[in-house]
């Protein structure tokens, strides 16, 4: 599975130039551009407005360069509509622009130029823009790559996204950056200690297993990254409507990201031991699925009461984020597609983050808008832990009330996350409903850079 769109060159021989033109720098851009060249801004209307696109030609009538409209530093998927719209050839960013917003245009470029590709070839492409040179080329490249494989991951179909093709991915990175990567599948899971996990995807064809990669030297930081798997939820006895399953081969976007955030703290050789844990099942449905008002153990020893078999995923994260507690790390984070109610809070675009630290909190989200890799943080507010109290066991998986869901299913989780580690919990759509330039419709990869721009400050 490719993930990394050919949109770079390190050739400049004859590359156009792409210059960026805002409002304010409109009128000296045509003052000073040469007759034919302002004439023809003039003719095209060019107006600098934010996406707009000016196809300068030259004397013989070949391109000469490409004006765009709007300013990088605001924006850096200003360029993100180019790759499609520009002829094939080799281009070039022009310009003075500081080096964090040369790259965020760059990677702009480069996450516009991907297309999902698997099923059937993608039309039109063959722009390339020249790369930076030595080390900030390869962590662009790095920070594209980690999306795109987030993108490709969520945009799979659930037919050829099973719990086996997840772990087959996990060990194919851990091949590439020398970590380890293992699963326990199936009944073993019951066997050593993950009975949440079993009972969620016990019901499916495909055994439920836990994957977990480590990497980096033993003695470095612990960071412990979970992400949700469930592979395609039927919602189960609890089923979802056709139009709510429609789209459930993104409800392993959590693990997507856990494996992309990995793919960049590996490929940039940040100084952690990471640990990366996967619960992996289908949600599916058969005489032996999980029943609403069954009572589920758990790693940790709690008993859960399942109030709604469509309240899945933070069943089997609770084993997952128990075993991440064991190592004892000094930061946990978790993705997972987990609920709606975050969707009604901050809508698709944005991801909800829920964090017991507020310094960690502070930091992803300065992160997030200085990379325009938007965060929320959504209170932790303890009272609402009486709403997923139960009356047979420690706590019920889901509040039965059509209020504050997103905020009771974090305080769930918050009950399996040791005291005194510091844990961002990640609800996120995985998602474009719409297409946006750098950002087409499909699976999406939210806060993974945010989160990472986090490690590097600290683990660089």
């Amino acid at each position: 599975m490719s993930t990394l769109p050919d949109c770079f060159t390190d050739d400049a021989t004859d590359a156009i130039p792409i210059e960026l033109v805002d409002a304010a720098s409109l009128e000296t851009r045509r003052a000073t551009a040469p007759p034919v060249q302002a004439a023809w801004m003039n003719t095209c209307g060019f107006d600098a407005r934010p996406g707009s696109v000016c196809l300068v030609p030259d004397a013989q009538g070949g391109l000469s360069g490409v004006l765009v409209g709007g300013d990088a530093a605001d924006d850096p998927f200003v360029l993100g509509d180019l790759p499609q719209k520009l002829p094939a050839g080799r281009y070039r960013l022009e310009g003075d622009l500081a080096m964090d917003v040369r790259e965020g245009a760059l990677l702009g470029f480069a996450l516009g130029a991907y297309r999902f590709t698997r099923y059937r070839p993608a039309n039109g492409g063959g722009a390339r823009i020249v790369a930076p040179p030595g080390e900030a080329g390869a962590r662009l490249r790095s920070l594209v790559e980690a999306t795109c494989l987030a993108r490709d991951l969520i945009n799979t179909p659930a037919g050829d996204m099973m719990p086996p093709q997840l772990a087959a991915i996990a060990e194919t990175l851990a091949g590439r950056f020398a970590a380890t990567c293992d699963s326990v599948i199936g009944d073993a899971l019951l066997a050593q200690g993950f009975p949440a996990i079993h009972a969620v995807g016990r019901a499916s064809a495909h055994p439920p297993r836990l994957i977990r990669l480590a990497w980096g030297r033993e003695d470095a930081p612990r960071v412990a990254v979970v992400g949700k798997g469930v592979c395609f939820d039927s919602g189960g006895l609890d089923i979802k409507p056709a139009s709510g399953m429609r789209l459930m081969k993104k409800d392993m976007g959590g693990a997507a990201h856990a494996l992309a955030l990995a793919q960049l703290v590996m490929a940039t050789g940040l100084d952690v031991r990471l640990d990366v844990l996967l619960p992996a099942v289908e949600n599916a449905i058969s005489g032996n699925a999980m029943r609403p008002g069954d009572v589920v153990p758990t790693r940790q020893g709690l008993t859960v009461e399942i109030d709604n078999t469509d309240a899945e995923g933070r069943v089997i994260l609770s084993d997952a984020l128990a075993l991440a507690g064991e190592g004892a790390p000094e930061l946990m984070v978790d993705f997972a597609t987990l609920t709606g109610a975050a969707r009604v809070a901050v809508g698709t675009e944005i991801a909800a983050m829920f964090c017991n630290d507020d310094t960690l909190a502070a930091d992803i989200q300065a992160a997030g808008a200085a990379l325009h890799d938007p965060v929320w943080r959504m209170p932790l507010h303890q009272p609402y832990a009486k709403l997923i109290e139960s009356k047979v066991a420690d706590l019920a998986n889901s509040a039965g009330t059509g209020y504050a869901g997103a905020i009771t299913a974090a305080l769930f989780l918050e009950r399996f996350v040791p005291a005194g580690c510091r844990w961002a919990h990640f609800d996120i759509m995985a998602w474009n409903t719409r297409a946006r330039p750098g950002r087409p419709e499909g699976g999406e990869a939210m806060a993974v850079r945010a989160v990472f721009a986090c490690l590097e400050s600290r683990y660089r």
